[in-house]
């Protein structure tokens, strides 16, 4: 376990939860997971964590107080707000209560990931683990998406946070078929006409990109979804 990020996951939602966690997992975190503030305050004393995401609202303790608490013990490790709430004085009151970032439900598993992946290397916490899950060689050129680059042989080509997402996305999901409506749920948290039209155009965008390899392809399957092939 000494080579993996503890992540400490707070959700009383357990649908939600089993799923998020089960997809860190496969992630390379070491997860452990509590349903109310006050477990979850008992085990940040029992364990050592390497980043905190916690729900708002909680049993018995909710996420801004189990927050306050943490930051009085450790002033240093990251916290990341789960929350279904959007009001501006939400956001507020957790960045002053010592959060480091904010994600609205329903939120994007690779989102999620990409916000831990930060932490981690900006805490220079576990370097090893975060480095393959953040960076990848496509044919000549190297995938950052921590730094939201892809450096070819001719070019850097600097990328918006959606374009990284999606093709670290088809990185991760590679020579496999994706379905539309899962890489929508996933990146977007919604399969939504409109959105389905926006993923048209930044696949459009990726297959510009990846012009200069014959290495790496998104081939449509209409219908279906799309396969990222890839020759490593």
């Amino acid at each position: 376990m000494s080579n993996k990020a503890s992540i400490l996951y707070v959700e009383d939602d357990l649908n939600l939860s089993f799923v998020t966690k089960d997809t860190l997992e496969e992630h390379g975190f070491a997860v452990k997971h509590y349903a109310d503030g006050a477990l979850a305050m008992a085990a940040f004393h029992q364990h050592p964590f390497d980043v905190c995401i916690l729900d708002v609202m909680l049993p018995k303790v909710d996420g801004f107080s189990l927050a306050e608490m943490i930051r009085k013990s450790n002033p240093h490790i990251p916290i990341l707000f789960l929350t279904a709430k959007s009001m501006k004085e939400d956001r507020v009151k957790g960045f002053k209560l010592g959060g480091d970032d904010y994600i609205s439900k329903p939120f994007s598993i690779d989102e999620l990931i990409l916000k831990i992946d930060v932490f981690l290397r900006r805490s220079k916490v576990n370097e090893a683990m975060v480095v393959p899950n953040t960076q990848f060689t496509i044919g000549e050129g190297i995938f950052n998406c921590t730094d939201l680059q892809l450096i070819t042989p001719t070019e850097k080509i600097n990328l918006t946070l959606k374009e990284a997402e999606l093709l670290r996305f088809f990185c991760i999901n590679a020579n496999k078929v994706v379905k539309r409506d899962e890489i929508l749920n996933s990146l977007w948290g919604n399969d939504d006409y409109f959105i389905g039209r926006s993923l048209d155009v930044f696949i459009s965008r990726l297959r510009k990109y990846l012009a200069y390899t014959d290495k790496a392809k998104i081939t449509t399957l209409h219908g279906v979804g799309f396969k990222f092939e890839w020759q490593r």
